[in-house]
């Protein structure tokens, strides 16, 4: 699942920058109730970025992203946290794609999602902290590619 692609199945279609922003703000907000986890969060909004295409318009070509962590609870309940998000998922219009090790040396445990509805996509590792860090669960959304139709390159 890579959210940078010059070659896609889809064409970007025109939205408003801040209603995606909105969009996958939700479906974050919902990732995070899913967990169940009563933890530390990162404190960022979405925020909207250029998507990778070979084109002389790119500029009116963006993606919104939503990174975030939770920290500041032990392994049980991240563990517990993944377990509840595999579970209730596919319930909250999500297709799981992978749920298991990811290719790291700590075989750290991933779940990768795409939201039917929305084609938002969903990455979720937890970090054991097998490497002297704290453990955490690291979570990013990110939308499909789309025109922005604010953008004054599309006026």
């Amino acid at each position: 699942m890579s959210n940078e692609s010059n070659t896609r199945e889809y064409d970007p279609v025109p939205r408003d920058s801040e209603e995606v922003e909105r969009e996958v703000g939700v479906l974050s907000s919902r990732v995070l109730e899913m967990l169940q986890i009563k933890g530390k969060v990162t404190d960022l909004a979405p925020m909207a970025g250029p998507c990778d295409i070979d084109d002389q318009s790119a500029k009116k070509y963006r993606i919104v992203s939503h990174p975030w962590s939770l920290y500041g609870v032990g392994n049980s309940a991240l563990r517990k946290g993944m377990e509840n998000l595999a579970d209730k998922l596919p319930g909250q219009g999500w297709k799981i794609v992978k749920h298991g090790p990811d290719a790291s040396k700590n075989r750290n445990l991933q779940i990768l999602a795409v939201h039917r509805k929305t084609y938002t996509q969903l990455e979720v590792t937890w970090m054991k902290g097998l490497d002297g860090h704290k453990p955490l669960i690291s979570v990013d959304l990110y939308s499909r590619c789309f025109r922005d139709s604010t953008s004054s390159d599309d006026k």
